[in-house]
């Protein structure tokens, strides 16, 4: 057997490659929607890809099944269950599928969606215990999968949570304790509250330690899942609709055109976002005016997705070098009304120094003082639920920046503002927010509440 596993850092997700060397046929599961290192990978290997295998209908990211059947001409396969409006195959509960040796067994799973399914590998046949058992969204390491994503397109989340908790103790725990888990993401993924950062496990830790494992029973254990989960990023619903259609598909070697400054412009004026994804620190240093700061360098298609309409044509601004990345992640998420990209923005914002801002940025101590010297101070805690629970700014008023763009009209733009979220990435993005829906005095705290609270506890 040969077992891959490959794992997106900037979307905590994991995807896998299965192949069975006696035949060289192969499978991928849970592909990211630039399928260009399963390809390579394949070949390196002497594999074929015949199936292209979905878990379930994904939310926090647009699934490459098209692109990779499309590269390779494998089948794309769902529980049978799941309606697709492109050519797919659906397998029943317990049906098996045999590569070679290499054998998979699907176990329909509901809970996170009604067709959620999970993976049962056997190295072969003979054997008697699994090697492991892919387990999508239903099962994480240190979680299980949020039942509450599909309650508002005709399922309650207790419909679902019961549900999942048949599927956790009649399909899942009943496999032995040896079997290993790889679940489709880690910590960090809106798709559970607390994920862990290691990439497998087993049945029998995750027993031992998982709490929703070890809730003693049904009611506690839907109360346990329901209860505390960060609000969705905007984007969820829109990827898991289009993940059921048919869609174009991503050319990952393309590049966005280069734009001139007066295009850009143009652009602008007609409804289109400028994305600035550069570093908080250099976007602070001097930015053209409206642009959104997304750096690159975090979990930029998560927070694209959370801040950015995805009806909207969509123009970068980018370290020299980085234009398809930017245009190639945002794609992951569904966002492919990239236009173009601002060519030389150093130059651009040179000649045209009267567009150029800088974003106001407070060390901790400058935040304090603006607390004791201003009484009308407008304090918005960007962070989740979750985090705000372990600590927050006294006054704060918190909304998630994920929920930012639809609850504007909590905050008052004239009023001066400070925005935090943990370190300083995500305060950037929705304090650029802010000012480009004309709030006229906005700033972000250096270091996020990290540094806040650090700075109290030596005081």
């Amino acid at each position: 057997m040969i077992f891959e596993q490959y794992y997106l850092e900037c979307l905590s997700h994991a995807s896998y490659l299965i192949g069975d060397q006696t035949t060289g046929r192969a499978v991928v599961v849970d592909p990211q929607r630039d399928v260009s290192a399963y390809v390579e990978d394949a070949n390196r290997l002497g594999l074929t890809i015949e199936m292209v295998i979905e878990t379930h209908f994904h939310a926090d990211f647009l699934s490459g099944h098209l692109e990779l059947a499309e590269a390779t001409g494998a089948q794309i396969v769902y529980s049978s269950v799941a309606q697709t409006e492109f050519e797919s195959v659906g397998v029943a509960d317990k049906e098996r599928l045999a590569l070679g040796e290499v054998i998979l067994e699907f176990r329909h799973t509901p809970g996170h969606t009604p067709e959620s399914m999970s993976i049962v590998v056997f190295e072969n046949a003979a054997e008697p215990e699994p090697f492991g058992v892919l387990t999508g969204d239903t099962l994480f390491i240190g979680d299980v999968g949020r039942p509450d994503l599909l309650a508002s397109i005709g399922h309650t989340r207790e419909e679902l949570a019961s549900a999942l908790y048949d599927s956790l103790h009649d399909k899942l725990m009943t496999l032995p304790d040896q079997t290993r888990v790889f679940p489709a993401h880690g910590a960090g993924s809106a798709c559970g509250k607390n994920l862990s950062t290691e990439l497998s496990s087993t049945i029998g830790e995750q027993k031992a330690t998982n709490y929703a494992l070890r809730a003693p029973d049904k009611a506690i254990f839907m109360a346990l899942v329901t209860e505390g989960q960060a609000p969705a990023p905007g984007y969820f619903a829109y990827d898991a609709i289009l993940n059921r259609k048919n869609r174009a598909l991503l050319d990952e070697d393309e590049m966005p055109a280069a734009l001139s400054f007066d295009q850009v412009q143009s652009a602008l004026a007609a409804g289109a976002v400028l994305v600035d994804a550069r570093s908080a620190e250099d976007f602070a240093l001097g930015h053209l005016r409206g642009a959104i700061n997304i750096g690159l360098a975090g979990r930029y298609a998560e927070y694209g997705g959370s801040v950015l309409p995805h009806d909207a044509d969509i123009v970068l601004m980018t370290d020299p070098g980085q234009e398809r990345e930017g245009k190639n992640r945002l794609a992951r998420i569904g966002f492919d009304r990239v236009i173009g990209y601002l060519a030389d923005p150093e130059e651009a914002m040179f000649t045209h120094a009267e567009e150029v801002r800088t974003a106001s940025r407070l060390t901790a101590a400058a935040f304090d003082e603006r607390i004791t010297s201003i009484p009308d101070l407008q304090v918005v805690d960007v962070r989740k639920p979750t985090e705000v629970a372990d600590g927050a700014v006294a006054q704060a008023l918190n909304i998630p920046v994920g929920d930012l763009p639809g609850r504007l009209d909590e905050l008052d733009p004239q009023r001066p503002t400070v925005v935090y979220c943990a370190g300083g990435y995500r305060s950037s993005a929705a304090a650029s927010l802010l000012r480009r829906e004309g709030f006229t005095d906005v700033s972000d705290i250096l270091g996020g509440y990290g540094a806040w609270a650090e700075s109290h506890q030596h005081a």
